[in-house]
Parts: C-alpha cells; structure tokens; sequence
C-alpha cells in the first residue's frame, strides 16, 4: 500500500514537472518570436505613429515653451539631453548645427533636461542656464521639472531623439532614436536624424524610422 503510494506521488510531480515545462516553452517561443530571434523589449512611451501631446515647459530665459508656440513649423525635433552627460555634451555642436540649418526648413530643435537635478546637481536650472549661454544655444532648453513628459515620450537616454511631423491629426512621431552612429563626430558613417529630416522634407517616410538611443541614463528617483 505504502509503495503504490509512492508511486502515485512520483507520477503526479512528473505530470507537474512536464506541464511547467511545457509552459515555459509556449512562453519563451512567445517572447522571443522576433525576425531576430531575440526577446522583444516592452515598449513604453511614444511609437512611430503615435500623436505626441504638446508641452510647456521652462526654458533658460524664463519663458515658458510649447510646440503650439511655433505655428509655422513643419514639424520638430525633440531631443532629450542635459549638462552632465559626457553623449549629450559631444552632440551639442552637432545640435546648434543641425538647428540653424533645419529650423530655416520648418524643423527647429528643441531640447529638454529631463534629469532630476537633486541626483545630478549639475543638471540643474541654474546649470542649464549657463550652459545654454556658454555655447550659444541657438534652441529652446526647457526643464522637465516634474519629470511628467520624458516618461510620455519614452525617454531613456541623453540624448534621445524624437522627430514629430505636423499633420491634420496632430503632431506625428516620425522618427525615435539616436542622432548619428558615433559619440565621436569624425567616425560617423550614418546621420539617422538628417537622414530622417530630409525624407520628411520630400514627402517620404524615414527609413529607419527607429534606431536604438545611446548615452547616459535619465536620472530619476525609483518610485517604490
């Protein structure tokens, strides 16, 4: 009696063991059922396609900053970034150039910290204002002071970059991502950001219309 017991009990772990096992499979084929074969991250915050919601944010003069703000503008340039990080101070003059030539073509830049200025203090207001005046910033430089808009938009990184294209449904996100291929200008084989201007301008979409952001994380307190 003892032994058929034991048996019984033996056989139903097995069933168990099989059938976790089975589970296991049905979810890793699910979660990595990509042309890549790797596992598909969650995505949050804006898409290609989405409609961004506008903003108004402080800028470094004291004004307070919108995409309403620009009636004849074709569209945006919405990079994240900041003072601290090492990424988004090399592509400050990359920024400024790319501004005075694509803001003249209905696409200006405008730039938004989304650091909390408590874990990084360089990031601060006072900070932004006399980086924005040290290299004559020639775009808005506006604070996320709540830090409400970089988590609607998906930010991770500075610098993160999201093209919107006005249309009759509201501003489009066109374009996510980095701005070229190299923290170092001299090695840059691949502009994603004028690339992506430039077809919207003829009326094409960007191809790639998405490239993977790199730089330093956004700095914000873990919520428990």
């Amino acid at each position: 009696m003892l032994e058929r017991g034991i048996f019984i009990l033996l056989a139903l772990a097995l069933t168990i063991a099989c059938t976790n096992e089975e589970a296991v499979t049905k979810e890793t084929v699910t979660t990595e059922n990509t042309k890549e074969g790797v596992q598909k991250p969650i995505v949050k915050g804006y898409q290609v396609g989405d409609v961004a919601e506008d903003f108004k944010l402080k800028n470094v003069d004291g004004n307070f900053v919108s995409m309403a703000d620009f009636p004849d503008a074709k569209g945006f340039v919405i990079v994240f970034t900041c003072n601290h990080c090492p990424y988004s101070i090399a592509y400050e003059d990359r920024l400024i150039e790319l501004d005075e030539k694509y803001k003249t073509l209905g696409y200006p830049v405008i730039a938004i910290n989304p650091n909390d200025p408590a874990i990084v203090p360089e990031d601060s207001y006072e900070n932004m204002i006399l980086r924005a005046q040290e290299k004559e910033f020639t775009f808005p430089y506006l604070i996320d002071e709540e830090q409400k808009i970089y988590p609607k938009y998906g930010a991770t990184k500075t610098p993160h970059v999201y093209v919107v294209n006005k249309t009759d449904e509201g501003n489009k996100v066109a374009y996510i991502g980095a701005i070229d291929d190299s923290k170092n200008m001299a090695k840059v084989t691949q502009s994603y950001l004028v690339d992506a201007l430039d077809a919207l301008l003829k009326g094409e979409k960007p191809e790639p219309n998405f490239t993977k952001a790199f730089g330093c994380s956004v700095k914000a307190e873990k919520k428990s």
